[in-house]
């Protein structure tokens, strides 16, 4: 028996890092929390909230969130609204929803001190509460349960606020007849673990929560099945590849804790063995150790939780195995890749939420094992990797968005982003912060780029935070002293008209005028749909009655209509000024693509032919609008359903109008590195400003970039050496005013990025490559034989991202550093090191199929065979692409890319292809210009037979 305690935390020593080199902290930067956790975790937390489906609560604290999706479950007779959308897209996909509950209902249980020093207990109960109520409708009969509500490859069409969501929604369950242990078996344990937060406030929902957790338990255990096989929709995203044996232990674990029966832990017990349960981590006969807690693995989880109900050897000793992995390295010196700022690096895709997985799982153990090295071991590497997350970083970034320095602000989140066109593009920047939420996180290289089209790195995700939350609640109790932000979040204002008419004429004579108008709903604040929307044009009709004409001379017509009809024209009161109205009422105008979003119009008012007393030049209406396009005006105002909801009446018909400001006077502009910062004199009665930038300065080349509603404004991101026009307009109710006079500003030349090479061991050689450094125009790489140096020039002057070092003696590690360079200065990288090492011939075949490409875009199907007599181990592939690319996404496999270069690595089920046996795995890549074919493909330490097709 190996003794164990239950502790809470508190009390302990500031973490020092212990995590290994090659970054390290310092114990005095820790001596205080170096970030304010409780802000974070508010943030974290309030991520649920903006991912929430169906009607949302009274607590919703999201003011750009609408209620969504009121029709789920329609298609089977069931009320299946609520619940967590599952990332960027509006899936609610079950299996990775009901481990993030667990996992948030675990950091309840645990970290419970955190989450109230922090203010944020009551918010995690809301948002537990809300996906629980969600299972329970979802838990239709007792050997029935929907898993997933959407279709991916339906969904994943469509780009836009889900407010609006255009498509069919359909649902999917497991049943007896078509089981699914794993989502069964992870939704019981959700809900006994949410049973037991609930049960110190709302006795009776516990009991309810802890009734259908033992039947879904129950379902899951006698009607065994991978529930991906079922609903094979959910295969492309959500495969279950660890099967559903973790997931019949994990709720059983939860059971036995939530109800103290021992049946429960006998059967969790049963399945942990290396034979017909776990299984084994390759050929080492021991329980699997080379991977963490998430989703879909559940066995590190197991662990933990059988090492605290039980204290048996067998399980302290798997889960300090896993944790020796991730930390100081395996007594067979293993260990997990890290990255030369310090990320403990598991896979590409959702790097940030792996770390943060394990950290809690260290975190958790900390508090129950009683060694008090092991504790503070497990305590700094969970530090260490918060830290990473949140800017101690070579990037000095934070990957949390709206916290802390330099977050993403872009992340591949279709609601957020709130385009009104279906696309990616539109707008240049998202409407709306999407705080709290966790980005996917960089490269092995700690390479990133905050790119909206990369679901790879920079997609959020229920799962991402699930670990983090926890993790930001036990630093908060082990270190305080941070606090909440007062007044957060602050409710959010519309930065743009969302519902307006643009006009021109679309053909004019001596009797008429005919304008062609489009009513949009670009609405974001939040997205909603438009069928009760109207406008009003206004005319004068002055010049008619002087003539000596009745106002009945005046016809209107509609020659064209997208959905509207045009009546009138109506009189003001006892004025001359007449309307026509554009009702568009039972047409849906919704911000959902190019032609959901606006609808056309086309009416004519004419006089009787021949005549001439026609004349549009004093309608209100038509002031500032032409024949060479349409433009936004506010003096054609919108009504939804009879109210007004932009532009301005005529003051004859009961209008107030609203003079636009006067032109911004005394702008100024200074360049930085990056950046140019505005300043001007306020302008009475303005309520905002609008800053337009320009590359060239000609006239209409300015372009809105921001709306500030102070008088100054910093423009960042701006390219190094480089001149920007600028012009600011003033706004009010009455619209733009005058745009200011322009002005310019040069960026400075700016320094180097760092470098970040990646270096691969080969025989009596070693290749490096490096993303390209920003504003570096050549590079220098130098050799030493120990970290610290002595450097001699290897090679000088390089203008490609890559070198291989040739003729070196195998068996010896060899460092490398390079400098990037410019005409101002430079910048020199982490030392890297590899070892080259003679190639041992070994019977195998690689066959990489690059023959699947469509001139934007390839996958990459690759199978590595094992023709010899003894087992492949641990194996890795490499080779050089010929042009550059963007990897998009992996399978069966964890990819690096580092320039042209890519590292295929096992998934962790496939690292050992038995005699005779193979695995196939595959890519998907995107490129411009020439095709990226495979070049210098090599299985590192193996004489494989390598084969590249790259034709049909």
């Amino acid at each position: 028996m190996v003794a164990l305690v239950t502790a809470c935390g508190g009390g302990d020593s500031p973490p020092a890092d212990t995590a290994a080199a090659p970054a390290r902290v310092a114990l005095a930067a820790v001596l205080a929390p170096k970030y304010n956790y409780a802000e974070a975790l508010q943030k974290s937390i309030f991520f649920y909230e903006a991912q929430q489906s169906g009607p949302l609560p009274s607590w919703n604290r999201v003011s750009w969130r609408g209620d969504s999706r009121l029709t789920d479950g329609a298609d089977v007779g069931h009320d299946l609204t609520g619940g967590w959308y599952d990332a960027g897209d509006h899936v609610k996909f079950g299996f990775p929803m009901a481990f993030t509950a667990t996992q948030l209902a675990w950091g309840a249980l645990k970290f419970e001190a955190g989450y109230k020093a922090a203010g944020q207990h009551a918010a995690l109960l809301n948002n537990l509460r809300f996906v629980n109520d969600y299972f329970l409708r979802a838990h239709t009969a007792p050997n029935e349960l929907y898993v997933q509500v959407g279709n991916g490859g339906t969904d994943h069409s469509w780009w836009g606020p889900v407010e609006v969501y255009p498509l069919a929604a359909p649902s999917y369950k497991i049943s007896a007849t078509c089981g699914g242990s794993e989502v069964a078996a992870e939704t019981a344990a959700a809900m006994a673990a949410a049973s037991m937060v609930f049960k110190p406030t709302d006795p009776a929902y516990a009991a309810t929560l802890l009734a259908h957790a033992k039947q879904l338990y129950t379902f899951a255990d006698t009607v065994r099945g991978k529930y991906s096989d079922c609903v094979t929709d959910a295969a492309a995203y959500y495969n279950s590849w660890s099967g559903y044996v973790d997931e019949l232990a994990w709720g059983a674990a939860w059971l036995h804790r939530a109800t103290g029966d021992a049946a429960y832990l006998q059967k969790a017990e049963s399945f942990v063995n290396t034979t017909s349960g776990f299984g084994a981590e390759g050929q080492t006969g021991l329980l699997p150790y080379k991977w963490t807690h998430d989703w879909d693995s559940k066995h590190y989880g197991v662990y933990v939780m059988l090492a605290e109900a039980t204290g048996k050897a067998q399980y302290v000793q798997a889960i300090e195995r896993n944790l020796d992995y991730w930390t100081t390295g395996t007594t067979n010196g293993e260990r997990v890749t890290y990255t030369p700022g310090g990320l403990a690096w598991l896979q590409q895709w959702g790097a940030l939420r792996y770390a943060m997985n394990e950290s809690f799982l260290a975190l958790v153990y900390a508090d129950i094992v009683t060694d008090p090295a092991k504790q503070q071991r497990y305590r700094d590497f969970a530090t260490r990797q918060l830290h990473y997350a949140l800017g101690d970083n070579p990037r000095n970034s934070s990957y949390l968005i709206g916290f802390g320095t330099n977050p993403p602000k872009h992340p591949h989140h279709r609601t957020s982003h709130g385009s009104w066109l279906d696309s990616q593009a539109t707008p240049v920047e998202h409407r709306h912060t999407l705080f709290g939420a966790l980005v996917g996180g960089p490269g092995s290289n700690d390479a990133y780029e905050d790119d909206i089209g990369n679901f790879t790195t920079n997609e959020v995700a229920t799962d991402y935070n699930a670990s983090i939350t926890g993790v930001l609640a036990k630093m908060n109790e082990l270190y305080p002293g941070g606090v909440p932000l007062d007044g957060f979040p602050v409710k959010e204002v519309p930065t743009e008209d969302e519902i307006f008419v643009e006009a021109g004429v679309n053909s004019a004579g001596p009797n008429y005028t005919e304008i062609k108008a489009w009513l949009n709903n670009r609405s974001g604040w939040p997205a909603r749909h438009g069928d009760k929307l109207s406008f009003r044009y206004y005319v004068d009709l002055t010049e008619v009655i002087a003539a000596g004409q009745p106002a009945s001379a005046i016809t209107l017509s509609t020659n064209f209509s997208q959905g509207g009809q045009a009546t009138g024209p109506f009189r003001c009161g006892t004025t001359n000024i007449y309307y026509a109205i554009a009702d568009f009422t039972g047409t849906d105008i919704y911000p959902g693509g190019q032609s959901a979003h606006h609808k056309e119009i086309q009416f004519r008012f004419s006089a009787p032919s021949g005549t001439a007393y026609w004349s549009p030049a004093n309608d209100p209406s038509y002031a500032g609008l032409s024949a060479s396009g349409t433009v936004k005006t506010l003096a054609i105002p919108v009504y939804s359903n009879g109210q007004k909801v932009f532009g301005n009446e005529p003051a004859a018909c009961g209008g107030t109008p609203v003079e636009p400001p006067a032109a911004p006077q005394g702008l100024t502009a200074t360049g930085g590195t990056s950046s140019v910062s505005l300043s001007w004199t306020a302008v009475a009665n303005a309520t905002g400003y609008v800053v337009k930038r320009s590359a060239t300065g000609a006239a209409g080349s300015f372009t809105a970039v921001a709306n500030p509603s102070s008088n100054t404004y910093t423009d960042t991101g701006l390219a190094a050496n480089t001149t920007y026009h600028y012009v600011v307009v003033a706004t009010n109710a009455g619209g733009e005013g005058a745009a200011s006079s322009a002005v310019s500003a040069k960026t400075g030349a700016a320094l180097p990025a760092t470098p970040v090479p990646v270096a691969t061991g080969g025989n009596a050689a070693v290749t490096l490559s490096w993303p390209a450094a920003a504003n570096a125009t050549a590079y220098d790489v130098a050799r030493a034989a120990t970290s610290n140096g002595p450097y001699a020039t290897a090679a000088p002057g390089l203008t490609t991202t890559g070198f291989t070092d040739t003729g070196l003696v195998n068996g010896t590690t060899y460092w490398y550093q390079v400098t990037a360079r410019n005409s101002i200065g430079s910048a020199v990288s982490l030392p890297v090191s590899a070892t080259p090492q003679a190639v041992t011939p070994t019977a195998c075949a690689l066959t990489i199929d690059a023959t699947n490409d469509w001139g934007a875009g390839q996958v990459l199907a690759v199978r590595l065979a094992n023709t010899g007599t003894q087992p492949l181990s641990d194996w890795q592939i490499t080779w050089t692409a010929s042009n550059d690319f963007t990897l998009q996404n992996s399978w069966s496999s964890t990819v690096t890319a580092s320039g042209r270069v890519v590292t295929v690595r096992p998934a962790g089920w496939n690292a050992t292809i038995a005699p005779n046996g193979s695995t196939d795995l595959g890519m998907q890549i995107a490129y411009s210009g020439a095709r990226p074919l495979p070049t210098n493909a090599v299985v590192a330490g193996q004489a494989c037979a390598v084969t590249v097709v790259t034709a049909k």
